[in-house]
């Protein structure tokens, strides 16, 4: 039970985090999870190449990070890789008291793929992946919308994904963390190669066992599946080279300096919409951005080190966009989920564990 007396269900297995250690993360920290925001995967050598550390120093920073649960590292089926779907942007309207139970009860839901508390006209922000196609959506939001302290549930169809960045952190550093080409991932169209049939049991417990562990060896999970440690390797190159799997690198923004977190939902005239994207798109604190069915909008989140900087970024480059009429915006306080996956800090942030 929280603060304010919601019942928050319990605990899946996220390790409880310190939220102090949060806010002290040294400069070396930080680069260390922007150079695994890059490739969760990465090697802690090629890790310690790119930061310019020993790598001993490294290893022990790094794997602190991943015991603390500062950091978490999974390895997911990207969405086409089980097969068509639609995406839709929830915003919910709670009871009082009762966002944060609403919010843990969509985390458990595993068609959520994304829940956030949030200012602003709404209290919760999430993105339900319904597969099949929209038809299904009614069987999906019975259940959904029945969650105690429910009070306003508005859906829109997410129309087309025109970015996101899994490492967002690199605008610390600037050329230091050059963007790889490969980590931005467009439309569910780019991946239509990623379908069910491409996938046999093995590589789905392949999966299974990195969504647990991100950085699991391939001896190791070898050793769970019933496979050679060779045969686990060249499956996972292939599933990564056409590009079927995500690699997430979860941390709160505001443990790397980031304070400004923030959902823009931003109204543009509709002979625009193209070319507005492509420029919005270009920003490093563009994490994600997306046409909505409503409005003639696109949803932008924007990772800014702080409201100065969120500021500028709105006066002086969204404004003076072309064909850009106005925006809605909720700053999110707290992400719960990311990529299917549990973030494994919020609960100790909202101080339980």
């Amino acid at each position: 039970m929280d603060s304010d007396g919601s019942v928050v269900p319990e605990h899946g297995g996220s390790p409880a985090v310190n939220p102090a250690i949060l806010e002290r993360l040294s400069d070396l920290d930080k680069r260390i999870v922007v150079a695994l925001q890059g490739d969760g995967r990465a090697s802690w050598r090629a890790v310690a190449d790119t930061v310019g550390a020993p790598v001993t120093t490294v290893v022990r920073r790094g794997q602190q990070l991943l015991a603390d649960g500062v950091v978490r590292v999974a390895v997911v089926p990207a969405l086409a890789a089980d097969g068509r779907y639609d995406s839709f942007l929830v915003r919910i309207n709670t009871k009082p008291g009762e966002h944060i139970a609403v919010a843990a009860a969509l985390v458990d839901n595993p068609d959520v793929r994304f829940v956030t508390l949030v200012t602003g006209s709404y209290d919760v922000i999430a993105e339900l992946i319904v597969r099949g196609g929209a038809t299904r959506y009614p069987r999906i939001i019975g259940e959904l919308q029945s969650i105690q302290g429910v009070e306003r549930w508005r859906s829109d169809l997410i129309l087309h994904v025109y970015k996101v960045s899994f490492d967002w952190g690199r605008q610390l550093y600037g050329g230091h963390f050059e963007v790889d080409a490969d980590r931005e991932v467009g439309t569910a169209a780019e991946l239509e190669d990623c379908a069910p049939e491409h996938f046999d049991e093995a590589d789905r417990s392949i999966l299974s066992a990195l969504r647990d562990d991100g950085r699991e060896t391939f001896q190791n999970i070898a050793d769970r599946v019933g496979l050679n440690e060779s045969s686990v390797r060249r499956r996972y190159d292939r599933m990564r080279a056409a590009r079927c799997v995500d690699v997430l690198t979860l941390i709160p923004s505001a443990a790397l300096g980031m304070e400004a977190e923030t959902l823009l939902t931003v109204t543009v005239h509709p002979s625009r919409l193209e070319e507005v994207a492509r420029e919005l798109a270009r920003y490093p604190a563009v994490r994600y951005l997306a046409a909505l069915l409503d409005e003639n909008a696109l949803l932008c989140e924007v990772i800014a080190p702080s409201a100065t900087e969120l500021h500028t970024f709105i006066t002086e480059s969204l404004a003076h966009l072309d064909g850009v009429s106005g925006w809605t915006a909720s700053m999110e306080l707290l992400y719960l989920k990311r990529g299917f996956v549990e973030t494994p800090w919020w609960r100790s942030q909202l101080g339980y564990s």
